[in-house]
């Protein structure tokens, strides 16, 4: 799948649903690096794009960038909250609340 997502994006096609579902396989293969360079160009396509902020968090986090972690699940709350994403809210919110217990 993630090769053909790569075919469509070096053909030209970009936008944030495809640089969702790259970010996403990146991150199932634990390649945390190339799942939030894909996921960072989702929510500038889509600032609004609470599952996605979410994800790139997740990949932050895997990382170990946390401040950039905490940074993007609060850009996502925002989001989650401006659109009444009720279930992203609340994931993202104990997201927040474990790194707050982990300093």
């Amino acid at each position: 799948m993630l090769d053909s997502l790569e075919k469509m994006l070096a053909k030209g096609v970009d936008n944030s649903l495809l640089r969702f579902g790259l970010g996403k396989g990146y991150l199932d293969l634990g390649e945390f690096a190339r799942a939030a360079e894909h996921l960072q160009h989702c929510v500038e396509f889509d600032p609004k794009y609470s599952a996605a902020w979410k994800l790139l968090g997740k990949a932050h986090q895997g990382h170990g960038d946390l401040p950039a972690a905490r940074h993007a699940w609060q850009q996502g709350l925002e989001a989650a909250l401006a659109h009444g994403d009720k279930q992203a809210e609340k994931e993202m919110t104990v997201f927040l609340k474990k790194l707050d217990r982990q300093r």
